[in-house]
């Protein structure tokens, strides 16, 4: 083992790694990787126990994010009553887009009220501050300003997304499978959430994070392969995509690999 150790100081962690090349924990790694699989209805009779939460929780904490400022909080929602309250707000947020005509394979949000492990994901965006950003208010300082702040939100819910999947994959190595609940970003959505959880208006709702035993058999969906994602040196032409490629895919194929086993893709 390659154990580099934290120095100066007391030592408060150890960096415990394998030898380069060695593929043992690589493969382990992999197979919690390939099984974290979404569900959307879960077995609501079983019950989480706590340090299951703790271990899941434990996981996020230790992501990467922007000048090491964790910007993260979780909320654990055990009462069925306030999962109940948010499950109505995203039933009724479907229900508008069909009304709209919104022409998005929305899922049936009524799963949400099934998750024994249901899990809050907040920020507090003006973490922002600690990202590279001109403090100066002059004229020539604000179109900089405003490029670097915009790249600062970038960097902040980047280090959300990732201590969210280090969450799921440790809810999946748990044996659980996950749904990563994302239609939250509106205003609208912001409004009816803090009241419910008490959370301040400072304080964004990014995520739910839900996970538990599926309600029935869980399926792998699509994933591309890795010649369809890597370039070398430069980016591949072949890999671009036109306007008109993008849309045809959204209309044919977009319902597919949202729903479907991956053996049942076109």
């Amino acid at each position: 083992m390659n154990v580099i150790e934290q120095r100066g100081g007391a030592v408060d962690e150890q960096i415990d790694l394998p030898a380069i090349g060695t593929r043992k924990r690589y493969y382990a790694l992999m197979q919690v990787i390939r099984n974290r699989v979404t569900v959307r209805k879960f077995d609501a009779e079983f019950v989480v126990p706590e340090d299951h939460y703790n271990l899941i929780l434990d996981a996020a904490r230790h992501a990467p994010s922007g000048a090491n400022v964790q910007p993260w909080h979780y909320i654990v929602i055990r009462e069925q009553e306030v999962k109940q309250k948010i499950t109505d707000y995203f039933v009724a947020e479907q229900r508008f887009r069909a009304k709209a005509k919104m022409k998005f394979p929305t899922p049936d949000y009524r799963g949400l009220a099934t998750a024994p492990g249901f899990i809050v994901v907040c920020s507090d965006m003006r973490w922002v501050e600690a990202f590279p950003v001109f403090r100066g208010r002059t004229a020539e300082a604000s179109d900089l300003d405003r490029m670097y702040r915009e790249n600062a939100e970038r960097i902040l819910l980047q280090s959300v997304a990732a201590s969210t999947m280090s969450a799921h994959l440790a809810a999946a190595a748990l044996g659980y499978c996950v749904w990563w609940v994302t239609a939250i970003g509106q205003e609208k959505a912001q409004s009816a959430m803090r009241p419910i959880l008490g959370i301040p208006e400072e304080i964004s709702v990014l995520d739910i994070f839900l996970f538990g035993p599926p309600a029935q058999d869980p399926y792998k969906r699509w994933k591309k392969s890795v010649s369809d994602i890597a370039n070398h040196d430069r980016f591949d032409p072949e890999h671009f995509l036109t306007m008109d490629q993008i849309d045809d895919w959204i209309s044919t194929r977009r319902h597919k690999v949202m729903f479907r086993d991956s053996s049942r893709i076109d």
